[in-house]
């Protein structure tokens, strides 16, 4: 019999052997499996054992017959339910029984007996079974199994006594005292299954067993693994004891043994314990133990886990991880790594020591607890060179990737007329190939939203006047450029740069000739600088020198924009029994105007030369991060077109009527401008861009391409004359890119795990670069709830093999001086497969016909042994060259027991 209660979910302590000497492998794996918990000494009576029970459904008790009978001895058909009322001193209650064959009542006795398919119900106990005799003298109740006409045993019974539930052989229960005797008892306890030969019953709290195998297996009769002990006393919710226990696999002893154990069984949803570290060597560290630590259950809201790293050579990292929730008003997670990394040995050329350190937090408010404001974070800083150093990365994607950022950010509104919002952000960038940060603390954004001074609230905005609108915003930045030594360092603080920028856009539309669209707006700005600079050549030195001026300085500008558009539609009809039927093209033209005048008073001069006879422009607010007022003014034209191409074609599917979308072309864009006020060069280069989808929307292309009108002379500078003029084509195509992305699986759906920590990390969830290294128990397994149960084990292969795969391909051409050049072209596809129900594999790879070289390359392996599971990762060479490998059991609270070998064979 068992009570329900919370399973306890700890952080995964991981043990590994020093060598692979197998006997000592499993016996020091088995003795450490329980580092979570704390090991005790017993105190069991003798010849005492008990056992926990399954829980499961229990049906309705069958309704009460209010007639009272007597049943005769003689075998009746069937009976149905019945009730017999019983002096007080001997039952405390009404008891509810049937029978399918018979039920026979011997008041001398005082024995009812139920014979084949019998039930009796007694104030919190529910008995089903094939026979049950009931002494409502002695308070008791028997209940066992009866045999078919072939001489099997059926009926077996099932005890339900409130919330716990045992299935044995045969039971022996006293109402008064609340003791049972039970034999081949079978119950679940957590993630526990029992069984158990002789079971004793104490009262409702404690449980001895007898001759009992505990398991994770699902088939507790035969398990491909057990624990073998004689004697367990189970309190239920509180802890399990035992004596000396015996691991069993596929029936066969183990020299894996404990002369005693102790699990706690507490409802608490978590408990604080020891994280056992696990053994690895790689070519540059030596050997090592990694995350080996203490893991703090605080409370139900937040937890916290302290972990080190120690190698032979020297090197250890430490780190602390934290998750947190609040139901209804946020979740989020924090974890912080800090490593002293040694390479080699001192006094080789190929020694080396750095420390690196990353940092990442993720924060999300939950829009039900605060309606009117939010507040969020995603942060990923630290050392440039951390996923490229890093053993104990956990996702090998992110050593691809070249940049991290972060963002946290409050905004709130404020409920005025007009209404306002009010934003505070703080922003990282760095670049882990140039090493360089920028970084915002913070960007205040205020704005109020939009006023029709000509229009009420209630009427049509409708014309030139009642559209006219303004509105008001301001953006502030404290910012800092700086580099990876000196990141948090006072010297990064002394070069911050603080500026705001007030805006007021003032705009309008509406239409003319009914279909043409006409916006135009007008804009005023005003920049604030609290540091500027000034400009003079210096004799002593004979150079220019710029020294900063600090103190409030500000410019203002302005300037003003028209846009006139409309929509053509043109269809081209082929016929009703052509297969494509039409073709839609939609055409958006558009042409715009924008004129910003010059700002010359803002400029001033400067000395190039010792006779100050030559000189050059400046202006004070060069550099500024909000930019620097125009000394030249602009005047620009622009044209743009923007196509679609859709088709109707007959469908496939015989049943439609309808003839079927299609999408020929998603986007074609062209987009060019003339500047009237340039004294050359007016034209800008025309940009192409398109992109459209193939097969279902399952392979998408991207394609776009920049073409200039004028030519350029030997020195690859643009000249002020046509390309065509000087005896080329119309247009120089200078760069162009090509880009598809295929995906693809045996499935309609195909499912990726959009949460991973190798995601949050810089990684791709598509897998193609490559999936997480970490094969351990804390990796969540390529098997989904989903695929239990749905195959046998006699079937070893599958007809039809389930697969998905990821294909991107992109290409780029350069030739800004001529020079024709494929500068990329390369391909990486991701595929992942069943190669039989147990067996999943995954291949993750890739060329650079550029470079001549492979990519990126991981293969993948996964095998569910049931209770167990195994993974192998190998990536065959590169810089994070490895291979690991794992095999132990799934349930959580035993996935210490396991084997686990990684190999770092090139860093």
């Amino acid at each position: 019999m068992t009570h329900k209660y919370s399973v306890l979910q700890y952080t995964k302590i991981a043990f590994k052997p020093l060598h692979t000497n197998l006997f000592n492998i499993v016996l020091l794996s088995f003795f450490l499996s329980l580092g979570y918990s704390n090991l005790y000494s017993q105190d069991i009576k003798k010849k005492q054992s008990n056992i926990p029970a399954k829980t499961q459904e229990v049906k309705k008790p069958i309704k009460e017959d209010t007639t009272k009978q007597t049943v005769a001895e003689t075998p009746a058909d069937t009976i149905k339910l019945d009730t017999i009322n019983v002096k007080k001193n001997f039952l405390n209650g009404k008891v509810k029984y049937s029978a399918q064959k018979y039920a026979k009542i011997e008041q001398k006795k005082k024995l009812i007996t139920l014979y084949d398919k019998a039930e009796l119900y007694y104030q919190d106990v529910e008995l089903k079974s094939g026979i049950i005799v009931l002494d409502y003298e002695k308070n008791e109740v028997y209940a066992g199994r009866i045999k078919d006409s072939l001489g099997n045993y059926t009926q077996f019974p099932s005890f339900k006594q409130g919330d716990n539930t045992v299935e044995p052989d045969s039971i022996r229960f006293n109402f008064k005292t609340k003791k049972a005797l039970i034999w081949n008892s079978r119950s679940t306890q957590g993630e526990f299954n029992v069984k158990a030969a002789i079971t004793k019953k104490e009262n409702d709290s404690v449980y001895f067993l007898k001759g009992a195998r505990f398991t994770t297996s699902k088939d507790v009769d035969n398990p491909e693994y057990y624990f073998q002990t004689n004697k367990i006393k189970f309190i239920p919710g509180k802890k399990i004891v035992t004596g000396f226990t015996n691991m069993v696999i596929a029936d066969v002893p183990t020299p894996l043994f404990l002369p005693f154990a102790y699990f706690p069984l507490s409802k608490e949803t978590s408990t604080s314990g020891v994280i056992l570290p696990s053994y690895n060597d790689s070519n540059d560290k030596g050997f090592s133990l990694q995350n080996g630590g203490y893991y703090f259950a605080l409370s139900d809201h937040y937890n916290l886990t302290l972990l080190g790293d120690y190698y032979t050579n020297g090197s250890y990292g430490i780190s602390a991880q934290s998750s947190y929730a609040n139901r209804y008003h946020y979740q989020g997670s924090f974890n912080l790594r800090f490593e002293n990394n040694i390479i080699s040995e001192r006094g080789y050329p190929d020694y080396s020591k750095t420390k690196i350190y990353n940092i990442q937090w993720s924060h999300s408010q939950d829009s039900k607890s605060s309606p009117n404001s939010t507040f969020s974070a995603s942060v990923n800083l630290g050392s440039s060179e951390y996923f490229k150093q890093t053993i104990n990365q956990v996702n090998v994607g992110s050593s691809l990737n070249n940049s991290l950022s972060s963002s946290v950010s409050y905004s709130t509104v404020f409920h005025t007329i007009p209404e306002g919002r009010l934003s505070l952000t703080a922003t990282h960038s760095q670049n882990t190939n140039t090493k360089e940060i920028n970084m915002t603390l913070p960007t205040l954004q205020f704005s109020l939203d939009r006023i029709y001074p000509f229009a009420s609230n209630d009427a049509a905005k409708k014309g030139f006047f009642k559209n006219i609108n303004l509105q008001y915003n301001l953006n502030g930045r404290n910012s800092f450029v700086t580099t990876d030594s000196l990141f948090f360092k006072p010297e990064m603080f002394k070069d911050s740069e603080i500026g705001f920028q007030h805006s007021i856009p003032l705009s309008t539309n509406f239409k003319v000739f009914k279909h043409f669209s006409v916006s135009t707006s007008m804009n005023y700005e005003e920049v604030w600088y609290f540091k500027t600079i000034h400009k003079e050549y210096d004799n002593n030195l004979s150079t220019v020198v710029t020294t900063e001026v600090p103190g409030f300085d500000a410019f203002r500008t302005y300037s003003s924009s028209t846009s006139v558009g409309t929509t053509i539609y043109g269809t081209f009809n082929f016929g009703d029994d052509k297969k494509i039927k039409s073709i839609r093209h939609v055409m958006r033209p558009s042409i715009s105007h924008s004129y910003t005048p010059s700002f010359e008073k803002y400029y001033n001069t400067y000395a190039t030369d010792a006779s100050g006879r030559m000189q050059n422009d400046y202006t004070r607010f060069e550099g500024g991060m909000y930019g620097a007022p125009g000394k030249n003014s602009s005047n620009f034209v622009g044209f743009n077109l923007s196509n679609t191409f859709e088709a109707k074609v007959t469908d496939k599917d015989s049943t439609k009527t309808e003839p079927k979308k299609i999408m020929l072309l998603n986007n074609l864009n062209l987009s060019t401008s003339y500047n009237f006020d340039a004294t050359e060069l007016n034209w800008a280069p025309v940009r192409v861009s398109g992109g459209t989808q193939f097969f279902d929307n399952k392979l998408s292309a991207n394609f776009g391409m920049t073409l200039d009108p004028y030519a350029i002379d030997n020195s690859g500078n643009r000249i002020n004359t046509f390309n065509i003029d000087n005896g080329g084509s119309l247009f120089r195509m200078t760069s162009a890119n090509l880009t598809m992305n295929y995906s693809l699986s045996s499935s309609k759906e195909n499912k990726k795990d959009k949460d991973s920590q190798g995601k949050r990390n810089g990684g791709r969830e598509d897998d193609l670069f490559g999936s997480d290294i970490n094969v351990g128990s804390q990796r969540k397994s390529q098997f989904t709830d989903e695929d239990e149960g749905k195959d046998v084990v006699s079937e070893f292969f599958r007809a039809k093999l389930p697969w998905d795969m990821t294909f991107a391909y992109s290409l780029t051409y350069g030739n800004n001086n001529r020079e024709k050049k494929i500068t990329g072209n390369s391909v990486m596809v991701s595929m992942n497969t069943d190669l039989t129900p147990k067996w999943k594999a995954g291949v993750s790879t890739g060329y650079d016909f550029v470079q001549k070289g492979v990519t990126f390359t991981q293969f993948r392996f996964e095998r569910d042994l049931l209770s167990w599971r195994m993974d192998f990762n190998w990536t065959p060479f590169g810089d994070n060259a490895s291979w690991n490998f794992y095999i132990g059991i799934k349930s959580g609270i035993l996935s210490d027991i396991k084997w686990e070998k990684r190999n770092l064979t090139n860093h």
